[in-house]
Formats: structure tokens, C-alpha cells, sequence
């Protein structure tokens, strides 16, 4: 994988990420080819470098991926656009069309009816076509190849863990996300529990509000120490058609942060992505490179089938005493079956049987969406989010692994 170069971020993103450091001609001679090798690293080495023309093609690949567009076909979009730049926009979005031509939609509107613009548009459509085919990031057919999607994922990778790292720092421990409800820590008397568990804060605290001018024996205060089992999470993310553009994007984005604090913290996540049927699933895993891998080529599309998602889920939990947890990701009511609100709520109960619970992230859900989530919750055991800001949704999922 040509995330090889992400190792010089830091030696614990280093370790943690990928293992042991190995230098590029090590890593050569064990992973393939050295032209193939060579190209990977080169190009992740510009992204870590903040090379303009290197990012700005990982975003038009990784933009294109969230309109559901796995083939990047010039001639296509420039008919689309000359046709109806408003039909266009709904079909590539404002970000991906700003990206291909280099100009902003208010631009674009005024100016594709004259004749020498068209022809320099169509010609800066194809330039970029052809310089995606020659760095290999695109098939002679326009379809982005693994390459490509390595790249996309560096750049999801890397956009997350900078909003979400202290800043400056693209390594170590996530920002520490707040519960809303709080998580209060069980204290007791110190007895003959190890001084290691002595609470030093609390110990002080009270002493001090009993009015000790030193610390007393029945003034001690330790932390009750609970033997935790190992965090199971599926991410079952929505696919649908709705979730074109930005509400992709940030969802993909909460997956990678969700991954990244489950695996450095010793736990599993599983995915599972759903459209009108479950389009993909990913048995849970401590492995982050290859749930990038599956979470990068998400693309929206067709309806909303949460019944079969669920039900896709729980055959992927281990059948051990872990602490089973599934988080939804939806824009929209289940839409799919005969009776699809029934169908939903039959597989939580059975998910509800099965020691597994369930909490739902509503992305602008209307009122009888917000009233089958709280269904859902209320008999899956879980939290109910309603999301209106999309930068949101990875601070949320965390909150929800949190309170675990």
C-alpha cells in the first residue's frame, strides 16, 4: 500500500499506523515492483509536502468518488455543462465542477454561451484528463484505479486527523471529545486498594473541605478500577443517493476518526455501507490501512435499506462476551421492503437479542424520521444525534464511542 510515506508524520503515527519503519528500499524489495513503489511513494511524499497540483488532484478524485463518479469522462461533463450548467450541478456537485475547469459556478454561468470559452473549457477538461492517465491515477477509460484511491485516501486520512489532532500536531491521542451527559468515574474509600489508584485531585479536595491542614486516613479517595471488555463497532453508513457531495464526505471522514480511536485504543470496527441493499461489509478488524481502503471508494446511490444494514451487522459481531455497539449513519427514512419502518424495527429488536446495541446519527432528519430514530434507539438501548452542521458528525460518532 503506497501509504509507506504517511510513516514520516511521526514515529507513534508511524507504529501505530503501519508498524515497524522500514526505508523505501526495504520497503521496495518486499512490497512489488520499483516502478510501482517509486510512483506510490512519490506521490504520497508530495501530499505530505503540501504539493498544490498533487492535492488538488486528490481532491477532484476523492470529489468525484463522493458524486458517486468512478470514471472521470471529459467530454461527458463538458456536454453536461454547455447543455444546462444547472442539470450539471446536480449531477458532478459545485465542488467537483470547480476543481475540473478551474472556475467558479457564477463564472461559469457567464460565460459558457460564448464559443471561445467552451473551446478553451473543453480544452482544460481534457488537459486534466490526460494529466490524471499520465501520473496513473486514472485508467486510458478514465476510471480511477488503486492508485487513485490511495490517494483519495491520504487525503482523508490526512483532512481528519488535522481537524481532529491538537493542533500542529498530526500524531498521538485525539482531542479529547466531551460527553454531553458526562462520564462520571466511580471513587471509594481508600482501603487496601494499590496506591496507584490513590486520586490524588479528590483526596486533596476532601481533606480540604473538612478543613485538614494535612491529609488524613479516612481523607483518601481512590478509583475503583472496572475490568473493561474488548469494543466491538460496526459503522453502518448510509450510501444512499441522498448522501451525494458534502454529506458523503463528512461521513466518510467520521469513519476514518472512528477507526483511528477504536484501533489505538485496542478495540475492533466493522463496517457495514447501504444503499437500496448492503453494498459492502467489512468484518471488524484492527487493521486502519484496510478499513481506509473500504471506506475510500463509498460512492451514493439508489434507495435506503436500514433493515437489511442491520441485519448484515450483526452476522459480522463475534459471538464472545465483547461489548457489541452498532452506530447508524443516515440522511433518510428506511425506504426499501414491503413495510420498511416494521422491517427496521423487527431487525433492531433482534439485534437488541443478540447483546447488541444501537444508536442512530439522523443527518437533517424531518419529524417522522426523528420519530422512527427514537424508535430505533429506544429499542436498540442507544443515542439519538440529530445532526444539522455536517462538520459535526466525526465529534458526535466519537462522543457515541465514548460513553461505551
Amino acid at each position: 500500500m503506497c501509504f509507506a510515506k504517511i510513516k514520516n508524520l511521526t514515529t507513534r503515527t508511524r507504529v501505530g499506523l503501519l508498524g515497524s519503519a522500514k526505508t523505501d528500499q526495504e520497503i521496495t524489495s518486499l512490497d512489488g515492483s520499483l516502478e510501482s513503489q517509486t510512483k506510490e511513494n512519490k506521490l504520497m511524499h508530495s501530499v505530505l509536502n503540501s504539493d498544490k497540483e498533487t492535492i488538488k488532484d486528490g481532491k477532484l478524485l476523492k470529489e468525484a468518488l463522493n458524486q458517486g463518479k468512478r470514471n472521470i469522462i471529459p467530454d461527458e461533463m463538458y456536454e453536461s455543462l454547455v447543455e444546462d450548467y444547472h442539470t450539471a450541478e446536480k449531477i458532478y456537485g459545485p465542488t467537483m465542477i470547480k476543481l475540473a475547469t478551474g472556475h467558479s459556478p457564477a463564472y461559469l454561468q457567464k460565460n459558457l454561451k460564448i464559443p471561445e470559452f467552451r473551446k478553451e473549457l473543453r480544452s482544460q477538461l481534457l488537459m486534466i484528463h490526460e494529466s490524471l492517465k499520465e501520473k496513473g491515477l486514472i485508467n486510458k477509460d478514465g476510471k480511477i484505479n488503486d492508485l487513485g484511491l490511495e490517494l483519495a485516501g491520504a487525503l482523508l486520512y490526512i483532512e481528519e486527523l488535522e481537524e481532529l489532532m491538537p493542533k500542529g500536531r498530526l500524531s498521538g491521542k485525539l482531542k479529547k471529545i466531551k460527553h454531553p451527559y458526562g462520564l462520571p468515574e466511580d471513587r471509594v474509600n481508600y482501603k487496601k486498594t494499590p496506591f496507584r489508584d490513590l486520586d490524588i485531585k479528590s483526596t486533596i479536595k476532601l481533606a480540604t473541605r473538612r478543613g485538614h491542614k494535612t491529609v488524613l486516613k479516612n481523607d483518601l479517595v481512590a478509583r475503583q478500577r472496572v475490568k473493561r471488555t474488548q469494543k466491538v463497532v460496526i459503522f453502518v453508513l448510509d450510501s444512499s443517493g441522498s448522501m451525494k457531495d458534502s454529506k458523503i464526505d463528512f461521513a466518510k471522514k467520521a469513519g476514518v476518526a472512528l477507526a483511528y480511536k477504536a484501533i489505538e485504543e485496542g478495540n475492533k470496527i466493522g463496517l457495514v455501507v447501504f444503499s437500496s441493499g448492503v453494498v459492502h461489509k467489512q468484518e471488524p478488524t484492527n487493521n486502519f490501512k484496510q478499513l481506509l481502503r473500504e471506506i475510500v471508494p463509498i460512492m451514493p446511490k439508489k434507495g435506503t435499506n436500514i433493515s437489511e444494514a442491520i441485519n448484515s451487522a450483526i452476522e459480522l459481531f463475534p459471538k464472545g462476551k465483547e461489548t457489541k455497539h452498532m452506530i447508524i449513519l443516515t440522511d433518510a427514512l428506511p425506504t426499501q421492503g414491503k413495510s420498511p419502518e416494521s422491517d427496521t424495527l423487527k431487525s433492531v429488536s433482534n439485534a437488541r437479542a443478540k447483546g447488541i446495541t444501537i444508536s442512530l446519527v439522523g443527518i437533517s432528519l424531518d419529524k417522522t424520521g426523528e420519530r422512527i430514530g427514537k424508535k430505533i434507539v429506544e429499542l436498540g438501548e442507544g443515542r439519538l444525534y440529530a445532526i444539522k452542521e455536517l462538520k459535526n458528525i466525526d465529534r458526535i460518532v466519537l462522543m457515541d464511542y465514548n460513553a461505551l
